[in-house]
């Protein structure tokens, strides 16, 4: 049966011609709203504990994380490809010496054959994209743009320090170089409604990507939303499982029909998230909600886009 949205595990089995595994690594960066460059005290939901796995550490280097995460992973899926993740922080945010460096260290482990690259907009120029141009040639190659709203005043919120329009500039800057491109989006800011997230869903089609996150709204612990949840929860619309899968529907009919859907929702870590709690659900059984019901009313992506 057909898919009503572009799948990524499709994309990567017709790519790759089996399973590939990311490895996540932390290279020891940080980010401009955190080192008062732009700002002080990174994004408002930020704490990347809920999504660096045990085994990155910006304390050990590049080739001994991927080795730890491979070692993890191996006993499940014996024969795979791997892509080494920069994930924590912002990963194009230091010299392009050390940048060269690092990224080269990642490729050169031999059951490696990429890289994908987590960063802010406004940390791109045109010095980096000709370094991941240059790998790109020989290596397959991922930037994936932390977009977030396409709102500025949500962007002013939680402490982007950057607008929409740096990240149209950082697209406009990425393409056409051989890198492949991805956005994330964050769905329930604060004040954010349903006609935003179709917005959301029209601008994001007009910018040069081939893959997008979409995850839910969550609040947690250690985070200056935490503190801003605790004072005013009324500020905060917080989904549902059936109101999200509705809302990310919503934005699937009006999203571009050829951007493919990395991933629909997030999991953080029981113990370090205070809300919304789903049951455990885990990010699979969300997407086969979403999958069932836009299956059930006949949708599909694209249809209104």
């Amino acid at each position: 049966m057909q898919e009503p949205f572009k799948s990524y595990s499709k994309y990567i089995r017709e790519t790759f011609g089996e399973r590939v595994q990311k490895i996540s690594v932390d290279a020891g960066f940080t980010c401009p709203n955190r080192d008062g460059t732009k700002g002080r005290g990174g994004c408002t939901y930020c704490n990347n504990d809920t999504f660096n796995p045990i085994y990155t550490s910006g304390k050990k280097s590049i080739l001994q994380q991927l080795n730890e995460g491979i070692a993890f992973f191996e006993p499940k899926y014996k024969t795979q490809k791997y892509l080494a993740y920069f994930q924590a922080y912002t990963n194009t945010y230091d010299s392009i010496e050390r940048l060269e460096k690092l990224y080269n260290e990642a490729l050169s482990h031999p059951k490696v054959i990429g890289l994908v690259i987590s960063t802010r907009p406004d940390t791109i120029n045109t010095e980096i994209v000709d370094l991941l141009s240059e790998l790109a040639k020989k290596h397959y190659l991922v930037v994936e743009l932390g977009i977030e709203s396409t709102k500025n005043k949500s962007l002013e919120l939680i402490n982007r320090c950057h607008s929409f329009q740096d990240t149209i500039k950082a697209y406009n800057i990425l393409k056409n170089k051989g890198i492949h491109l991805g956005g994330h989006l964050i769905i329930g800011l604060q004040g954010e409604t349903r006609k935003d997230f179709e917005m959301h869903a029209k601008q994001v089609s007009d910018l040069p990507i081939e893959f997008l996150k979409l995850h839910q709204l969550q609040i947690i612990k250690g985070t200056k939303m935490a503190k801003q949840f605790a004072e005013n929860p009324d500020n905060f619309k917080l989904f549902t499982v059936d109101e999200y899968v509705d809302e990310v529907i919503l934005i699937l009919k009006n999203l571009r029909p050829d951007i493919i859907l990395e991933r629909f929702s997030s999991e953080s870590p029981k113990e370090m998230l205070i809300v919304p709690h789903w049951g455990g659900l885990k990010n699979f059984e969300i997407t086969d909600k979403i999958r069932n019901k836009m299956r059930k009313e006949n949708t599909f992506q694209g249809m209104l886009s």
